[in-house]
């Protein structure tokens, strides 16, 4: 399941910068009549300005093994291709290359793909994520200010209730505290080139770097051990029902006054615990298999299946390749890796938001585990109902008859 999910999601990724391809006006062509057909500084230039370049006249110029001097003559033997035009169709892998193991991957000596995901991990990755993260905090914050803390409309009891026992603290906790580091080592690794070496220089950038890379790859496993648990503890209760419905109806109480009923977790709840577990679970797998390229090839597998269904030619593409080598499979899952990352913060931001300054008496619930009866009764009334029953079942099964 999880597989034909990352394939429908990859196709949309895979779709979306051709769509927007096509819509860009066609370069013009550039005059390369004076360097012989090579390259020109307007071609140099129009990559450096990021410009979409027919490149073409690279690509193809790799020699004409027909065009040889014969074997008699004095260069007969050199062949129909310089080193420049052999080394070219390594690169654009035209050249004509036979092993004798490790299958048709092996035979990829250039890979030239790294050059398209450095254009996108330093372009749109950068730009759209960190946008989406700006983003958030803005409309959260415009969201206070027009909102404001979601206040307790009854008065304090005094009285609280176990709202998570410590196992379940920690547990949370520890996926919490692990993303947190993950998050912004992950960030440094991005955006320290831009943002951190100009100020501090390439030293600092540098070490910083290479210690938020070995922070990143040590503290996920935490980050997936306390999303198992998290899993575990409280996957039934996070299953829709019709509770939720009438939340939904309701805004949540957070537009308006009202204040619908819930069990454990309402149904915004619900929404982040699914999300973290879907992106988190997602960005687990895709992490894991950086770590481990050589063993956990995931691309491949999930390209073989969604060419199965048809997927890539419902979106007018291509058949997309199922051989794959260690070093292509590193750069999709490096992007797939980091657009979940940027879409787990986002929702991560939002958590955050209400489970501190957006509500009255939440914080509590993950600190000392203990809220007011107030607070539970407002927000989780069935919860609260089902705890005093049970706890008056429990009392009532260890009162001693009197005599």
């Amino acid at each position: 399941m999880l597989r034909h999910v990352l394939a429908f999601l990859t196709l949309v990724m895979l779709a979306a910068p051709g769509i927007a391809h096509a819509q860009e006006a066609e370069t013009p062509a550039i005059d390369r009549s004076a360097t012989g057909g090579a390259q020109t500084l307007e071609d140099i230039l129009a990559r450096q300005r990021g410009e979409a370049i027919d490149d073409t006249f690279r690509s193809s110029a790799t020699g004409n093994p027909e065009g040889a001097a014969g074997i008699v003559n004095q260069l007969g033997t050199l062949g129909g291709a310089s080193d420049p035009e052999v080394w070219r169709a390594l690169r654009y892998g035209s050249a004509d290359v036979k092993v004798s193991a490790g299958g048709e991957v092996a035979s990829v000596l250039m890979q030239d793909g790294g050059m398209r995901w450095l254009a996108f991990r330093d372009g749109p990755l950068r730009d759209y994520g960190g946008g989406l993260l700006l983003a958030t905090i803005v409309l959260l914050a415009l969201f206070y200010v027009l909102r404001g803390k979601i206040r307790i409309d009854e008065e304090m009891t005094g009285r609280t209730v176990t709202r998570f026992q410590a196992i379940e603290r920690f547990a949370h906790w520890l996926l919490a505290g692990s993303f947190i580091v993950l998050a912004l080592t992950g960030l440094f690794v991005l955006f320290g080139r831009i943002f951190i070496a100009p100020y501090v220089g390439l030293e600092f950038n540098a070490f910083l770097l290479t210690w938020s890379k070995w922070v990143h790859n040590n503290i996920s496993w935490a980050f997936i051990l306390g999303l198992v648990m998290v899993f575990f503890m409280w996957v039934w209760h996070n299953i829709p029902n019709r509770t939720d419905i009438i939340w939904i109806r309701q805004f949540g109480g957070i537009i308006g006054k009202n204040h619908p009923p819930a069990k454990k977790f309402n149904f915004g709840q619900k929404i982040i615990f699914w999300s973290v577990i879907v992106f988190g679970g997602s960005i687990a797998v895709s992490g894991v298999s950086l770590l481990f390229p050589f063993e956990l090839p995931l691309f491949a597998k999930t390209f073989a299946i969604m060419n199965d269904l048809g997927l890539p030619g419902l979106a007018g593409m291509e058949s997309l390749p199922t051989a794959l080598s260690p070093q292509e499979e590193m750069q999709l899952a490096q992007l797939w890796h980091a657009i979940m990352a940027f879409v787990l913060m986002a929702i991560i931001f939002a958590h955050i938001y209400i489970g501190s300054v957006g509500m009255e008496g939440a914080s509590g619930a993950m600190t000392t585990g203990e809220v007011d009866e107030a607070w539970a009764h407002q927000h989780h009334s069935i919860w609260l109902d089902e705890v005093k029953e049970a706890k008056a079942k429990a009392e009532a099964g260890t009162a001693t008859p009197a005599e």
